[in-house]
């Protein structure tokens, strides 16, 4: 199955890219954020940790921030941006999950890692052509 642009597909174009790229951007930035500050790891971390019911290591912090930062990076590669949207959705995920099991509050917790999963495919729908034909919300026929 082929996923190459045709004469019937629009193409991207560059206010779709900029609004993609910067959506992207967006994403990209908060999570080496993110990343950094599991990997240092600051104390807000590991008590946060605690909080969810995991455990205060370091060692932990660091490792999620290691897999934090591997999906920023695949997800900003454009090559691999598929593959780390697909990681960042089970990140995002996994977040959301935590968050339920402890009760959270729903808009600013619980559902912040639907937010961002939102943010990173609008993102790479809106500058990737290959993903727009895969999620045909748009379809047009002639």
């Amino acid at each position: 199955m082929s996923y190459a642009a045709d004469s019937l597909s629009p193409a991207v174009t560059r206010a779709q890219r900029a609004a993609g790229v910067t959506l992207s951007g967006l994403i990209v930035a908060f999570l080496v954020f993110d990343s950094v500050i599991k990997l240092i790891p600051l104390p807000v971390v590991t008590e946060t940790m605690a909080g969810l019911g995991y455990s205060a290591d370091p060692a932990l912090a660091r490792l999620l921030g290691v897999i934090t930062l591997g999906c920023a990076i695949l997800y900003a590669i454009p090559r691999t941006s598929v593959l780390g949207a697909i990681l960042l959705t089970g990140l995002f995920g996994g977040a959301i999950a935590a968050h339920l099991r402890v009760g959270s509050p729903v808009f600013s917790h619980l559902l912040f890692g639907v937010y961002l999963g939102v943010m990173a495919w609008g993102g790479l729908y809106l500058r990737n052509e290959a993903v727009r034909k895969m999620i045909p919300f748009f379809h047009r026929s002639f």
